[in-house]
Formats: C-alpha cells, structure tokens, sequence
C-alpha cells in the first residue's frame, strides 16, 4: 500500500514535469514566431538583409525566358519568390499585406533545359535577391508605403541595400500589380491564401 502510494506519486510528478516542458516548449515556439522581425534599417536608412528568406512562405517561381520573348525578355531569369510568415499569416486573416510585409526574389538563371522527365527550363545559377518592403510609417510618400531593394547580383549578397528611386520599381508595379502594388495575379498561392 505504502508502495503504491509512492508510485502514484512518482507517476503524478512525471506527468506535471512533462507537462511543464510542453508547455515551456510552446511557449518558445509562439515567441519564436512572434519575433520574426519587420524591415530593419542601418544609420544611412539601407535596409539590412535580413536572412533566412528561403525558409519563408514560397509563393511562385515566375518565369519569363529570352527563348519565348524574342530574346529579349526583360527578366529572363527565374525569380523565386518569399513572403515573411508573419505578414502572409495576417494576409490569410484580414486579404490585406500588413505594414512591414517583406517580399523576396531571389533570381536564378536559366540552366538546363533537358531532364530526365523531359524538355523544359530548369534553374541554374543564382543571380541576385532583391526585397519588397511595406513600411508606410518610414516611406509615406511612396506608392502604397513600397520600396524596392536589390542586395546585389552574384554571391556573396551585400549586407544592406538602398531603395530603388520610386520610378524603378514602383510605377510599374502602381500601373500593372492586381493589388497593393504586388503581382498577385501572378502567385496563385496568394490568390488561394485571400479570405473569400
């Protein structure tokens, strides 16, 4: 009987210390996503790279080849694209891109164009990571609170980069994109995302 009692509250104190180490480790999680951090800035207002973009919400692969546009595709490179978990999670709840919502694009050449599957285009090389940043309170003048950033076209990426001037980036996007100023017609994982 003694015995048993002991087991009991052996057993009690396992299951109270397990619980307190799922909880610890929930805990850390949701702080964990929640310190995803918004655009920063250095002392000369470039925007600092902010890593870890691949492991962020993929949202398309665009592709416009020189081999279908004459040779002389504007963008003749493979451009993945990056939503920042935080700001696509508020997308998916309100239809709408969070101020601080960071866009990467990373290029890649065309490589490639036969597989074992078959003819097609297949990504080569890495060349250049661009950002799109939301951040009305820093650029109220801007389209919609945009910038554009390009961290560079070959490996190693710069650390910081500075806007494009408004007329680069944003004119086309204020004339072409299907909302805010994004290309959403062009990601249908965006597009799915939006609450209906």
């Amino acid at each position: 009987m003694y015995s048993n009692n002991i087991y009991k509250a052996i057993k009690r104190a396992l299951v109270f210390a397990f619980g307190i180490v799922v909880v610890t480790a929930m805990i850390s999680g949701a702080r964990a996503v929640e310190r995803v951090p918004g655009p920063q800035y250095d002392n000369q207002g470039q925007l600092k790279r902010t890593d870890g973009w691949r492991q962020w919400v993929f949202i398309g692969a665009p592709l416009t080849p020189n081999a279908l546009n004459d040779g002389k595709a504007a963008f003749p490179e493979f451009h993945n694209v990056y939503i920042e978990p935080k700001a696509f999670a508020q997308y998916v709840k309100t239809g709408e891109f969070p101020n601080g919502t960071m866009i990467a694009k990373e290029l890649l050449s065309v490589g490639e164009t036969v597989a074992v599957s078959g003819n097609g285009y297949f990504q080569g090389e890495f060349q250049g990571l661009e950002f799109a940043v939301k951040d009305t309170e820093r650029f109220p003048d801007e389209p919609g609170g945009w910038t554009y950033y390009s961290f560079g076209h070959a490996l190693p990426y710069t650390n910081v980069a500075k806007a494009f001037p408004t007329e680069a980036c944003a004119a086309c996007h204020q004339a072409a994109a299907a909302e805010d100023m994004v290309f959403i017609q062009y990601y249908p994982i965006l597009g799915d995302a939006k609450p209906k």
